[in-house]
């Protein structure tokens, strides 16, 4: 059985061949942590912990090393800590360092509840500022960088290869990307490295005064302060290919004397909600802490997994109903059977580049101690208590929330109508409109 992965900088499903099968090691992009992380974060962690039990499978526990960091450095994280901090008499980096760890507590605790394993390593940013200002030094001496105007940019043009993973011209990405204009730019791509702060604006000391590092470097820092140089696997969201992991390869081998910073790139692909974009505008950007309190954790999962990771995946109460489903008839079916084995034929189809949908599809024809190894394998704990629907029905509820979603069809408010209807499913409530009215019966 061989492992193979789709590389997205060779556009090619390759067999996987580690450095080292003795210390095989992946980096992933982890959360910015200013704000609950919504269900769209949570791909990225459901696939890579999959690939990270599979490659503890194959390799060993021991053999096996994941990183996926926590940015508690960006502008979104200072603005959120400013409106916190009202009045407080406290320092905006204590302010931060109070937001972050809230949140990044949070996002912990919920992808824990789908199953993810820990990471070997979770480094925050700012834990590593020292390691991101000696690799900005690196590029400056190397001629990757420039300091311009208290900032420190790379130089784009420096590196001719630059855009090979995204496989675009440079002209192309010029003419394509919001460009940021700034006097003190030499070209149009460069990107900031290093910027200032302000009194009110988390900073550290630098060669180049008082700042904080671009989002790009600290990635390239912490990625390889944990795992070297150069290291096998490393993956994100397919949002990232570019500028961010774009912007991470010219750092990381501009500074290493063009040693190759990842040998497999993997990106997941989208994730809409009920068939389009997930926007707070449009009133369908669901949080995984939202979620995980009608849903149970386990249910989220497989239907994360019942897409293919690079295909887009339409999340739908519909769909979390049928994993939610399929979950209890193989829990009941299994009974009382032990930890199992994996079957042939699951395994063959999971180490054909993460082919989950191939993969249960196989479960439903596994027998029950097969099946039971499988999802272990999966991540599946098998909760059968949790799993489990209640038989108590709250029928006052119900009642309110039928009056409350016909008042809004009334009004032409359908988005509320759906979002009632929706919570109801999510609570294995079956909601049906007739001549005499609307009524409901339990989903079993």
């Amino acid at each position: 059985m061989t492992l193979k992965l789709y590389n997205t900088l060779t556009r090619s499903k390759e067999d996987f061949v580690p450095l080292d099968p003795k210390n095989v090691r992946m980096y992933v992009c982890g959360p910015t942590v200013y704000d609950y992380a919504h269900i769209g974060n949570a791909r990225p962690v459901v696939v890579f912990d999959v690939l990270f039990r599979l490659l503890r499978h194959i390799y060993g526990e021991d053999h096996v090393t994941y990183v996926r960091n926590v940015t508690d450095i960006d502008d979104k994280i200072n603005a959120r800590a400013k409106e916190r901090l009202g009045a407080r008499d406290m320092a905006i980096l204590d302010a931060v360092r109070e937001l972050t760890e809230e949140t990044g507590r949070i996002f912990s605790e919920d992808v824990a509840a789908l199953g993810a394993l820990a990471p070997t390593h979770t480094p925050r940013a700012t834990a590593h500022v020292e390691q991101m200002i000696a690799m900005i030094g690196l590029l400056i001496e190397r001629g990757h960088a420039y300091v311009a105007d208290n900032h420190v940019l790379f130089d784009v043009s420096s590196k001719p290869d630059y855009g090979k993973l995204a496989r675009r011209s440079l002209d192309d990405m010029i003419a394509g990307a919001r460009v940021d204009v700034a006097p003190y730019k030499r070209g149009p791509m460069d990107f900031v490295l290093w910027k200032p702060s302000d009194s009110l604006t988390p900073g550290w000391e630098s060669p180049w005064g008082r700042g904080r590092p671009g989002w790009h470097i600290e990635c390239s820092a912490m990625s390889a302060a944990y795992l070297g140089e150069t290291f096998d696997i490393h993956g994100g969201g397919i949002d990232l290919v570019f500028p961010h992991h774009e912007n991470e390869i010219a750092q990381s081998e501009g500074a290493h004397h063009g040693h190759t910073l990842a040998r497999y790139w993997m990106h997941n692909g989208f994730l809409n909600v009920e068939g389009e974009k997930m926007s707070k505008s449009l009133g369908n950007f669901v949080t995984i802490h939202e979620l995980l309190k009608d849903w149970p954790g386990e249910v989220l999962r497989l239907n994360m997994l019942r897409s293919h990771y690079r295909q887009p995946i339409d999340w739908t109460v519909n769909g979390m109903r049928e994993s939610w489903s399929i979950l209890e008839r193989w829990y009941q079916e299994m009974g009382n059977v032990g930890a199992g084995n994996v079957g042939p034929e699951f395994l063959e189809d999971l180490s054909d580049d993460l082919n989950t949908p191939q993969a249960i599809t196989a479960l439903h024809r596994a027998r029950p101690n097969e099946r039971a190894g499988a999802l272990a394998l999966l991540g599946f704990s098998r909760d059968a208590e949790n799993i489990a629907r209640k038989s108590n029905v709250d029928e006052g509820m119900i009642a309110q929330a039928i009056d409350a979603r016909s008042a809004a069809r009334e009004a032409k408010d359908f988005k509320e109508a759906d979002r009632i209807r929706g919570e109801l499913l999510g609570k294995g409530i079956v909601l049906k409109d007739g001549p005499s009215g609307t009524t409901w019966e339990v989903k079993r």
